[in-house]
């Protein structure tokens, strides 16, 4: 490929015009000072992007005095410190849902297409009713035939047969016997289940 193309001069004489050239030869902003303005200074708030023009010791001075908050009250600052956090942009108060307390756009009580368990938490009541009012699956069968407790069983009575059956298999607590470590297994891996489908 020739690098003596047409495309590629076009390419070359380009020039980025949003792009300021830095002026040469500005002397010192400071009041008497003729030395080259080396370095630059903001000039403050309500001035984003304007800078001073200094040379390297006025600069270490006026670097020393600057204070972007000066003119402003103490409550003025620590708005703004605040609003700083979120990049001055407006938020909401966590969990709030404008759109929460209307009905869906089909119309009619939104409880009644929910899930069992969704209506108790909508309704205030406790996860234990919660899961009396769902219908077990059939891991969720297992596990509660794994514990010998019918399928209506509550949080409670899940609890209390659980710790009953760990007491009873566990090898400490039947003077070493290790016949029933499988039934203890599979008695735990039957709670952590049931705990994790929100039984209990």
């Amino acid at each position: 490929m020739s690098i003596n193309s047409k495309y590629f001069d076009g390419i070359r004489i380009s020039r980025r015009r949003s792009a300021k050239a830095e002026p040469i030869g500005l002397t010192c902003q400071w009041k008497g000072c003729k030395e080259p303005a080396t370095h630059r200074a903001p000039m403050g708030r309500q001035h984003e992007g304007e800078y001073f023009r200094f040379c390297y010791d006025h600069v270490r001075e006026y670097n020393k005095t600057y204070n972007y908050f000066s003119g402003l009250d103490d409550e003025s600052i620590a708005r703004f410190q605040k609003d700083a956090v979120t990049g001055h942009r407006p938020t909401w108060t966590l969990g709030v849902n404008p759109w929460g307390g209307q009905p869906p756009l089909s119309g009619g009580d939104p409880r009644a297409a929910a899930s069992p368990r969704i209506r108790a938490r909508i309704s205030g009541t406790n996860r234990a009713e919660a899961s009396r009012a769902r219908q077990p699956r059939t891991l969720d069968k297992k596990a509660l035939e794994d514990l010998g407790l019918p399928y209506s069983a509550g949080a409670e009575e899940i609890k209390k047969r659980y710790k009953e059956l760990v007491k009873r298999h566990h090898p400490d607590a039947n003077g070493g016997d290790r016949s029933t470590e499988d039934r203890l297994r599979r008695i735990i891996q039957a709670y952590k289940h049931l705990r994790q489908a929100g039984f209990c």
